[in-house]
């Protein structure tokens, strides 16, 4: 146990410099962990030993899976229900084209101009077919667009985008025999009861029991994980449905929500963030830097080229159009877990990982700097807006500026 106790002090050393640096640079924490887990693993491990930062340790493996699937259900919870109402044709549309776009274009790069095999491909679609949910809203916080019916719509188009990726992510790589069927009917009977049971649970013993909700949401998250693990599947699949339905639930709990989100970002998902990084392969990346910028144009260019015209169909302004396609272009969160989903799989091997990841955490950076240097929609700002109880409750990932909106520090 002393040894776990040391390397678990060692990444959560690792995760407080994060926390620091994504403070003072503004950007997303998980964008920092993921990068000082690469340089860790590239350089520290030769001054402080490899054994430290070896990824392949069985209760690390499970911590880190633990905080996706808890990041997960947590970004399904952030689905606000008035946006899906409001704004149903635009957030499905962009959302749907956001998705298929990259999914297409990348997985067709993959397949034809990098010779990669047939699931490779299809893996590398759903891995940058994503958009950064933890980008997007640490962004719409910062400038206030989360109370705007501009930012509610980005955001709205961010949840349809990344339920593309985890549904066709199971779909395509989960095997299809009777464990499917048991899976998807149980998965069913819980989703149809847990509204109920939860609101229940929550009535009698909220404020009686210590955190039942979270035990049971855990408890919930856990259980059905297993069973998408035992019929083939991925966890994160019935963890993001479970949020879903789920979010009207719990989004009316602002101190439940920042408890468990303390529970998730403050502990689990740095070792899944540091983990991911630990994975990449710099030597791979850097004899055959060509990959990389083949990958990353792939993704950019293919959600410009689709999204653009049919965000044309909802803004009329220039700029409003060039920031949503750019924000939408971003990728991170569910980026990482798909390509980690590939390696542990054996779909793509460690290099092919590594050129994923590294055109991830690119498209995480370089559009939403284009987009808020040149296409800053600045009319918008101080816009009234839609209702109070509208607004966004969780901050999926939080960065420095996140905190200072919220309360000026951590919550819990």
């Amino acid at each position: 146990m002393t040894e776990a106790f040391t390397i678990a002090s060692v990444w959560l050393a690792l995760a407080i410099v994060a926390t620091i640096l994504a403070y003072h640079l503004r950007i997303s924490m998980a964008l920092v962990e993921i990068c000082i887990g690469v340089f860790a693993a590239a350089y520290l491990s030769k001054l402080i030993g490899r054994d430290f930062f070896d990824p392949n340790r069985d209760w690390l493996r499970f911590i880190a899976s633990t905080g996706s699937i808890l990041l997960t259900f947590l970004a399904g919870a952030e689905l606000d229900p008035s946006v899906m109402r409001i704004k149903w044709k635009e957030v499905f549309v962009v959302g749907l084209i956001g998705f298929l776009s990259p999914f297409l274009g990348c997985a067709a790069i993959a397949k034809f101009l990098l010779h990669w095999s047939t699931p490779s491909s299809l893996l590398a679609g759903v891995a940058l077919s994503t958009t950064s949910m933890a980008v997007v809203y640490a962004v719409m916080l910062e400038y206030g667009f989360n109370k705007t019916e501009f930012g509610k719509g980005i955001l709205g188009a961010c949840f349809v985008n990344d339920l593309g990726t985890v549904i066709v992510l199971g779909l395509l790589f989960a095997p299809f025999t009777y464990k499917s069927l048991i899976f998807v009917g149980a998965s069913v009977v819980v989703f149809a009861l847990l509204p109920a049971v939860t609101s229940g649970l929550t009535r009698i013993y909220g404020n009686r029991t210590a955190a039942i909700r979270t035990k049971w949401i855990l408890f919930v998250i856990c259980s059905t994980g297993a069973l998408a693990l035992w019929s083939g599947s991925e966890a994160v699949l019935p963890a993001y449905v479970a949020g879903m339905v789920l979010a009207g639930t719990v989004s009316r709990d602002e101190h439940f929500v920042r408890r468990l989100r303390t529970l998730t970002i403050g502990f689990l998902t740095p070792f899944f963030f540091i983990r991911a990084g630990t994975l990449v392969s710099l030597p791979a990346v850097f004899s055959a830097p060509i990959i990389f910028v083949v990958l990353f144009s792939g993704k950019v260019i293919s959600k410009i080229f689709g999204l653009f015209p049919v965000i044309k169909m909802f803004r009329n302004d220039g700029k409003e159009r060039w920031y949503y396609t750019l924000l939408m272009s971003t990728g991170l969160t569910f980026g990482t877990i798909s390509a980690i989903f590939g390696l542990t799989h054996k779909i793509v091997s460690q290099a092919q990982y590594s050129f994923l990841v590294a055109a991830v955490i690119g498209s995480a950076v370089i559009p939403t700097l284009i987009a808020n240097y040149f296409f800053l929609p600045k009319h918008l700002l101080g816009k009234i807006p839609l209702a109070d109880d509208e607004t966004p409750q969780l901050d999926l990932i939080q960065n420095g500026s996140a905190d200072k909106s919220q309360n000026g520090m951590e919550p819990g």
